[in-house]
């Protein structure tokens, strides 16, 4: 276990890197099962099981990145191309052993809670990235839905190898109301996770497109934007629905998809009492439309 800051991020990259990466418990039933009809079993079920969990699904890219074939020309980027690359029986043999997160934070329970909770989070940023990628008919929605899965892998890691520090980093958290989390996490691990995940995507090598859909710098592409406004909405939603920044939330989600005010609040699964006023959700809605439009013509006398 990590139990005191590490000097710089290369050290974290370093550390994760030369530790096997554990997964849930539950992945490794249902995988255990999902052998037994290894014969007849399709790549889109076992994709579905590794998709439940974010630490299987970045060992998978990672394993892949790893056996890259000299011939192989292009980035894998979603999971169930994965494993139609690995074939059905050599990924069984790949991950017939795994070491589990319960097993390696059996002495910490209350890491676990955290890190479960994480977890949680990023299956449920998936969900939003998913279902808004398929309102905008986004060229492939399994790429979002991996990104969003796996924009929250280096806090899973650190709860996984850390869980000492990110417990305190809680602490200060609790203790300071209105602390920005990148603040608290600098002054117990010596960097902010986001940066931590940067550098683990690039030194990792994970497909190129997958780090840029992650990446916050590029917000103005729509794509980026879905996952980046899941991940905050998963984040906020978690504190419940009463959190004082779901209505900029909304407002900037709906900015994305554009649906009447009514359906975009059920389509989330808002309790009707959480809801803000909708004139709100309506401006922001023809603010975005006359602004896409304008942008619509720029390009158009530009050619």
């Amino acid at each position: 276990m990590i139990n005191n800051a590490l000097n710089n991020i290369d050290r974290y990259l370093a550390y994760f890197s030369a530790t096997p990466l554990p997964v849930l418990r539950r992945t490794v039933r249902e995988l255990a099962a999902l052998r037994q009809e290894e014969e007849s079993v399709s790549g889109r079920r076992i994709a579905s099981v590794v998709l439940q969990d974010p630490l299987m699904t970045l060992r998978v890219l990672l394993h892949l990145e790893a056996n890259r074939s000299r011939s192989q020309n292009h980035d894998i980027t979603t999971i169930e191309r994965a494993i139609m690359m690995l074939g059905v029986t050599p990924f069984f043999e790949a991950f017939a052993e795994l070491p589990t997160v319960e097993e390696r934070l059996a002495t910490h329970p209350k890491a676990l809670v955290g890190l479960l909770r994480v977890i949680a989070r990023a299956k449920q940023a998936a969900h939003y990235a998913r279902d808004w990628a398929v309102i905008r008919h986004d060229l492939d929605v399994d790429e979002v839905t991996v990104a969003a899965l796996l924009h929250e892998a280096a806090e899973i890691l650190l709860w996984c190898f850390a869980p000492a520090m990110m417990m305190k980093v809680t602490q200060v958290l609790t203790a300071t109301q209105g602390l920005r989390s990148a603040v608290a996490q600098r002054s117990v691990l010596g960097a902010p996770v986001s940066e931590i995940q940067v550098a683990l995507a690039k030194a990792w090598h994970l497909p190129e497109l997958l780090v840029s859909l992650m990446d916050e710098r590029q917000a103005d592409n729509p794509r980026v934007r879905t996952v980046i406004l899941a991940c905050n909405l998963a984040r906020h939603a978690a504190n419940g629905w009463s959190d004082p920044a779901l209505p900029d939330d909304f407002s900037e989600i709906n900015q994305l998809l554009r649906l009447p005010p009514e359906t975009f609040m059920q389509r989330l699964g808002v309790p009707q009492e959480y809801w803000p006023p909708m004139e709100k959700l309506e401006v922001a809605m023809t603010r975005t439309s006359w602004r896409d439009t304008n942008l619509f013509f720029r390009a158009e006398d530009d050619s």
